[in-house]
């Protein structure tokens, strides 16, 4: 098994332009060496509502009273991030779309330089166990969450919505993607990031399908690994 940057974020909600980071982790793993381990706890600077709470358990008095500021501890996931793209290490991220263009938006909030600044737009190695899963098996009933994912795929998650947790599992989902699926394990990092970005254009395309066969009028965002801001602004 090769190096992983796993990556997963708990914040204030669910929409990635505006919300804000509380937890992050970033979790060195393979390649013949130790695991390593990074987490950061941050105060958001706004509240935090009691259903994120509720969800990864960090309240806004516990944030302002232990979190790093957003500014440091965003400067601080980006510039690992990006010296393990630069590496060659794949970034591994569990729907990635989110976590990856909140970090963005983060960075572009507090003045820090941005991720895809930082190694270019052909410097991204992601991995996303998201959008590999519903590829490969899409026709699969239920849901896509990591916790049904990994309940799948019989990975081990120890402690769901802990953003370190997370991290692994989702390294854990791609490892056995790729011992399950040969066009995964058979695709070098430049190419399976190509491929990605397709398929999980044509997952919001058919989703979005979906919808409007259902009455629903909503537009499926298409842009992967990361929203770029003038897209997000026309989105909000």
């Amino acid at each position: 098994m090769r190096r992983l940057a796993a990556f997963d974020i708990e914040t204030t909600g669910i929409d990635c332009a505006s919300d804000r980071i509380v937890t992050a982790a970033v979790t060195l793993a393979g390649g013949g060496r130790p695991l390593e381990s990074h987490a950061w706890l941050v105060d958001p600077g706004i509240e935090i509502p009691a259903g994120a709470t509720a969800v990864h358990g960090v309240s806004t008095e516990r944030a302002r009273a232990e979190g790093r500021s957003p500014a440091e501890a965003v400067e601080e996931i980006t510039m690992l991030l990006a010296d393990q793209l630069r590496h060659g290490v794949p970034v591994i991220a569990y729907n990635a779309r989110f976590d990856l263009t909140c970090l963005e938006r983060e960075a572009e909030r507090h003045g820090v330089r941005p991720l895809v600044d930082r190694v270019g737009g052909d410097g991204l190695l992601v991995v996303d166990p998201y959008v590999l899963d519903k590829q490969h098996d899409r026709y699969r009933p239920g849901k896509r969450t990591l916790g049904a994912v990994c309940e799948h795929y019989r990975v081990r998650l120890d402690e769901a919505h802990a953003a370190n947790a997370d991290a692994l599992a989702a390294a854990r989902v791609a490892w056995r993607l790729a011992q399950t699926f040969a066009e995964i394990a058979g695709a070098d990092l430049p190419t399976l990031h190509a491929r990605q970005v397709l398929w999980a254009a044509e997952q919001a395309a058919s989703l979005e399908d979906y919808f409007r066969g259902n009455g629903r009028d909503e537009v499926v965002e298409r842009a992967w690994p990361i929203i770029p801001a003038r897209l997000a602004a026309v989105a909000a």
